[in-house]
């Protein structure tokens, strides 16, 4: 691969694909609507792109990274149709559905269109993969440090998608490796638990037992601005993060530092693995080799199996 463009390389995730690229792609250019942002980003080619207006000069690439939740299915179909690989970062149920039309267009142009990128959905897919074929059901964790500061895009699709805990309405407790131990989980609408097979589930914590608890709250708040406000400006934890994956009485888990570093190297990586990606969309457990998921270990986050005990209630 000669060259990737990376939408919104210089946000919060896509600084840190950038940086799983680097030595790896040989031109890396950072592509947004702003371009002192993207002139910022070291060892890259800055390119001032605004998906409202024509963007052809993006797909002149050998792949194109979403990390701006803009125009993503419309992008995405530009790039099916030239036969250029196209990696989202998205965690929108509504966008993956319409990226997951163009899976015979981006076949037949030898183009390759990942999916679920990132830690929730992500490495979620992968910890639940593990336990495809058994016929069990499979809860899902995603515990997020609420201390860390996220993107715009983060924070609004987890604002936006508060209301659906009062439709969601469920929450149980699982295990979480060390420090964090038994949380209780709040059911959250990642895509994941819409998107693999069998009976899934995925629930939302943060590392802070106080906030978590306010977020059924949270939902019933009508004040969306105040809200966005609280989630930009407040910060009450750490950074550090779990994902796990529990059926039969095991768990798979992965934990870390800062999910916007763990969201990017995942994106980085699944690049770095397009050459022997099967054409067509694939969501990323589909995507990724049997040795994914070690590759992100190596980077310093850790890897857990164990047993569940009592994960649900």
């Amino acid at each position: 691969m000669r060259r990737a463009v990376v939408l919104g390389g210089y946000g919060a995730v896509g600084r840190e694909v950038v940086a799983g690229l680097r030595g790896h792609v040989p031109e890396i250019v950072v592509a947004g609507r702003d371009l002192a942002k993207a002139r910022a980003v070291p060892g890259t080619v800055p390119m001032r792109v605004d998906l409202r207006e024509p963007f052809d000069a993006i797909l002149d690439a050998d792949a194109v990274v979403m990390c701006a939740e803009r125009e993503n299915a419309r992008v995405a179909r530009a790039c099916a149709e030239r036969g250029v690989h196209y990696v989202d970062v998205t965690a929108s149920r509504e966008i993956l559905r319409r990226l997951e039309d163009l899976d015979g267009l981006a076949a037949a142009n030898g183009a390759s269109v990942v999916v679920s990128v990132g830690l929730a959905p992500g490495v979620t897919n992968l910890l639940a993969h593990r336990f495809a074929g058994t016929g069990r059901p499979v809860d899902i964790g995603v515990l997020l440090g609420s201390g860390e500061r996220h993107g715009p895009s983060a924070v609004a699709w987890t604002l936006g998608s508060l209301g659906a805990l009062r439709d969601l309405d469920e929450s149980w407790t699982m295990r979480f490796p060390p420090p964090f131990g038994t949380r209780r989980v709040h059911r959250f609408p990642f895509p994941d638990q819409y998107t693999l097979p069998g009976r899934v589930r995925t629930g939302l914590a943060l590392d802070s037992r106080a906030v978590t608890a306010l977020l059924p709250r949270a939902a019933r708040f009508r004040n969306a601005r105040l809200l966005r406000a609280a989630a930009e400006r407040v910060h009450v934890g750490g950074d550090g993060f779990a994902v796990a994956a529990a059926s039969g009485g095991r768990v798979a888990a992965l934990t870390g530092r800062r999910q916007s570093r763990a969201s990017g190297l995942v994106a980085a990586l699944a690049v770095r693995r397009l050459d022997g990606t099967p054409r067509g969309v694939r969501h990323l457990e589909a995507a990724a080799g049997p040795r994914f998921l070690d590759e992100l270990a190596e980077h310093g986050f850790e890897l857990h199996e164990y047993d569940a005990g009592d994960v649900t209630t």
